[in-house]
């Protein structure tokens, strides 16, 4: 797979946590670990008009630079191009885990085994996210990762990972360097814990704007 148009999906897919379903978004980032691009090219512009999501000009770039080189509908895609900045964050954020999680969390001993000293790997940290949509009954973990290459198997990885522990709609949030985070992003990352750092020296460190 052409690594730029990877980059370009993963990033798009990056910029529209919060907004998309997270049972969609896990499901989209799972294909592209997969590289199975032709299937996010008919799929992705379709759900955003089904979800009524407008793409600001960088995120329609990124769209277009991702999708329409394995066949994406022209029509679709130009249609989800909006006026208004769509990228603002509805939810809040909380360091400390809820009562429901155990003193020892399974999850961060899995993910601190998995990640700790990794290559690649900078900085791995966690945040509970609330109050997202009616509904939402339960705080949500988020999980922000900086990394410097293979950012979408990553990603694919650690889903796997949580949804074998229970988690079936996982939260992944793996950064590359030099991206301005979205709203959601500085939120959760403000609001978060270390869980582990991988073998990245500190320049890779996830720091809020």
């Amino acid at each position: 797979m052409d690594p730029d148009i990877e980059q370009a999906t993963h990033e798009l897919l990056l910029r529209l946590a919060g907004r998309l379903p997270d049972k969609t978004l896990w499901r989209f980032r799972d294909w592209l670990a997969e590289g199975a691009m032709a299937t996010l090219a008919r799929t992705i512009p379709r759900s955003l008009l089904k979800h009524s999501i407008d793409l600001d000009q960088p995120e329609y770039r990124l769209l277009v630079a991702g999708l329409i080189p394995h066949g994406a509908d022209w029509h679709q895609v130009s249609s989800t191009l909006g006026v208004d900045d769509g990228s603002g964050n509805r939810y809040t954020f909380t360091k400390s885990a809820p009562d429901r999680v155990n003193s020892v969390d399974s999850v961060s001993v899995v993910v601190h085994a998995t990640l700790r000293g990794r290559p690649d790997v900078g900085e791995v940290r966690a945040s509970w996210r609330h109050n997202g949509t009616p509904g939402e009954r339960e705080p949500k973990r988020v999980l922000l990762v900086s990394a410097v290459s293979g950012m979408p198997r990553l990603t694919g990885e650690l889903q796997r990972v949580l949804r074998v522990l229970g988690d079936e709609e996982p939260s992944i949030e793996v950064l590359p360097p030099r991206f301005e985070l979205p709203e959601y992003h500085r939120a959760a990352l403000a609001n978060s814990e270390l869980v582990c750092v991988g073998a990245v020296d500190a320049g890779h460190r996830l720091v809020a704007a």
